[in-house]
């Protein structure tokens, strides 16, 4: 299982370059978000309950930051 914890992070020098690299990442077509959303779709159309948990993991993996 997972565990999320919250903590709120300042910047003191915001690097608007690098926050444009991680938005990409998580939110274009090939990112972590995409991925994840791709693996846990696919998931309703496997037989055998070994390929649904296989990308239950996986996609799960995928989303977790």
């Amino acid at each position: 299982m997972n565990y999320y914890e919250f903590n709120l992070v300042l910047t003191k020098n915001p690097n608007s370059k690098m926050a444009t690299i991680i938005i990409t990442q998580y939110g274009g077509p090939d990112g972590e978000l995409g991925a994840s959303l791709r693996y846990l779709s696919q998931r309703f159309s496997m037989i055998t309950p070994q390929a649904i948990a296989t990308l239950n993991d996986v996609g799960t993996e995928e989303y977790v930051p």
